[in-house]
């Protein structure tokens, strides 16, 4: 029984999280109230406030949800990422990119972005700091195995050249959040060639040993 009513209680949460996504996008984050996600969700205004606080807690929530969807997703490209190492870079980049307008619009993450700047040490913003450590993380991990595999140059700090990686897509993609005329494949292209720049030079010194050894 119990494990019925958590299935239930998770059923409500994703409805509510679901539906706050679609009216956001819709009609504008400003511009939509509680009882209209309510209504939405077919729950009352009282079971919301059960599952979230206020607005700014629900949108926190659904980038909490399109964050750990595309981090699980991501770690399939760490298991058998593909033999270039700039390619293997822009699959968890475009995966990261594609992912980023599933639950939220331009306007949602610019209202996330704005709210963990200015809010610097409420929950809102530790939380969304947490996340982006988590996507930072896995672009080292990403680094680190090919480099274990003998594509990238044994003596890289794949940690600090994760961390610079990392910081170029999230740069770009706040301008991308930022500008409602620059397009997704404007953003992968120009992310295609300032990867490309970055990882070329450290290219072709193998690891011996290793596969893709030369």
């Amino acid at each position: 029984m119990a494990g019925l009513r958590e299935k239930q209680k998770a059923d409500r949460r994703r409805r509510i999280l679901t539906a706050s996504s679609l009216l956001f996008k819709q009609r504008g984050y400003q511009e939509v109230h509680i009882n209209q996600i309510a209504e939405c969700a077919e729950v009352s205004v009282g079971t919301f406030y059960n599952y979230f606080k206020t607005k700014a807690d629900l949108l926190l929530s659904t980038v909490s949800m399109e964050v750990e969807e595309v981090l699980q997703q991501g770690d399939s490209i760490l298991k058998d990422p593909p033999e270039d190492p700039v390619e293997a870079l822009m699959a968890l980049t475009r995966l990261y990119y594609d992912h980023s307008l599933v639950y939220l619009s331009k306007e949602m993450w610019r209202t996330a972005m704005a709210a963990a700047i200015q809010e610097g040490q409420s929950p809102f913003s530790i939380r969304y700091r947490e996340l982006d450590k988590g996507l930072c993380a896995q672009v080292c991990g990403l680094l680190e195995v090919l480099q274990e595999t003998g594509r990238l140059s044994a003596d890289m700090d794949t940690r600090a050249m994760g961390e610079v990686i990392f910081n170029n897509l999230n740069a770009m993609f706040t301008e991308y959040s930022i500008d409602e005329t620059f397009t997704l494949d404007e953003l992968k292209d120009r992310v295609l060639r300032q990867t490309r720049a970055v990882m070329q030079p450290l290219i072709g010194r193998r690891k011996s040993g290793k596969r893709g050894a030369q």
